[in-house]
């Protein structure tokens, strides 16, 4: 990849488009649940759905880090900050998570907290050295894209003997919320949530590979293409979808080949492994309790590990009763099914974690998406330049 206008073509966008109208049988309903929120926002900011054929419906899934962390890990955060008197650091998003009793990390730290954004796990660890004084906790969270960068600090802290700096490990996988979809009531068994196939993450799947996903394929019978980010890896992710679904199969396929292997990256793994386990059970906003689908830190490790430094203790909190980001998660409803949504929750004020984020569901649709849907749609052909797929 040389440019990244060479994946923002309009003609070529068109062309894929009127691929997908001419080899989507007009018979039958095509559902693909795009896993990931930089997925889902790629499809609001470039108006790929409005490329689709009406009856090719793509459906947001719960891949955004951000939107999936449950209420209770955020008050340990808080509570770090605010009671044991921490320099509590974190990423940008994180800092604005709507928690129990109106409150965030932002307005802990706007009360005095020690709470500080940052760009990566390293430059917590920079803090730590800067201050030796204070003690310094990194709000981890993320998929298995930022799981690395966590583990590097960890061993760096532990061969440095840095006693004032710790993790607090909020790290999920993909492949155990995928399965946790495919087996929920609403899917397997009352068909509320029909779903004929994943376009699946491409930078956690730089990661772990494309072979994770092969047992979905295998055994639910769901083809899953690992597409980039940009507007043309996305359409032509879902021609490739609506092929496998006419041909009758379920098989992995990469179209993000320039960057993701079947192996993913071995060094990675090994560093991960080295440095966390699975734990049997994690919250997921949205999710409810899932097994097996988050990292804890390794025993090796206690002594930079947050919740066994400071004896912390989860406790579930329940979701504002009238947001539906559990239900937008799952699949189950869009954003603006929400009575929330674009009035009392909007990114500047926003009332659940999926306006959080803008890989957020909710806030992609604010930002790029919320007026489409008293708008009649533009059909393919009559679609010129670059319209629909904004640079």
């Amino acid at each position: 990849m040389k440019y990244v206008d060479e994946f923002r073509d309009g003609a070529v966008a068109q062309g894929l488009a009127r691929a997908i109208a001419r080899e989507a049988v007009a018979a039958r309903r095509y559902n693909f649940m795009e896993f990931c929120g930089g997925h889902t926002h790629a499809i609001s900011r470039h108006g790929v759905t409005d490329l689709l054929p009406s009856n090719v419906r793509m459906i947001h899934g719960p891949g955004c880090p951000v939107c999936v962390l449950p209420i209770g890990r955020v008050d340990l955060g808080i509570d770090l900050a605010l009671e044991r008197g921490v320099v509590l650091c974190t990423y940008g998003d994180t800092l604005r998570i709507p928690a129990s009793n109106g409150r965030s990390l932002l307005k802990a730290k706007a009360d005095g907290a020690d709470v500080r954004m940052v760009y990566s796990a390293a430059d917590a660890l920079r803090i730590a050295r800067q201050h030796p004084a204070r003690e310094v906790v990194f709000f981890a969270i993320g998929f298995e894209t930022t799981t690395p960068p966590t583990a590097l600090v960890l061993k760096e802290a532990r061969e440095s003997k840095l006693g004032n700096f710790s993790v607090l490990c909020n790290h999920v996988l993909t492949p155990a919320a995928i399965v946790t979809i495919l087996e929920s009531p609403e899917v397997r068994a009352l068909g509320t949530v029909p779903l004929d196939g994943f376009v699946g993450p491409s930078h956690v799947s730089t990661i772990i590979g494309t072979e994770p996903y092969e047992f979905f394929a295998r055994e639910y019978r769901k083809p899953v293409v690992i597409a980039g980010f940009e507007p043309l890896d996305v359409l032509q992710a879902i021609l490739m979808l609506v092929r496998q679904v006419n041909a009758g199969r379920s098989d992995v396929e990469n179209q993000f080949h320039r960057a993701v292997s079947r192996e993913g990256n071995a060094k990675a793994q090994a560093l991960v492994a080295e440095t966390f386990e699975l734990r049997r059970a994690f919250e997921w906003r949205g999710l409810g309790t899932v097994p097996y689908s988050a990292l804890a830190i390794r025993p090796g490790f206690a002594p930079w590990d947050a919740e066994r430094r400071y004896a912390l203790t989860y406790r579930a909190v329940p979701d504002n009763k009238a947001c539906e980001c559990g239900a937008i998660l799952r699949g189950l409803k869009r954003p603006t099914d929400c009575r929330l949504f674009g009035t009392a929750c909007t990114p500047e004020t926003p009332m659940g974690s999926c306006m959080v984020s803008s890989e957020g569901a909710c806030a992609a649709h604010y930002s790029y998406g919320r007026f489409r849907d008293r708008e009649v749609a533009v059909p393919v052909a009559a679609v010129g330049g670059r319209t629909g797929v904004a640079a």
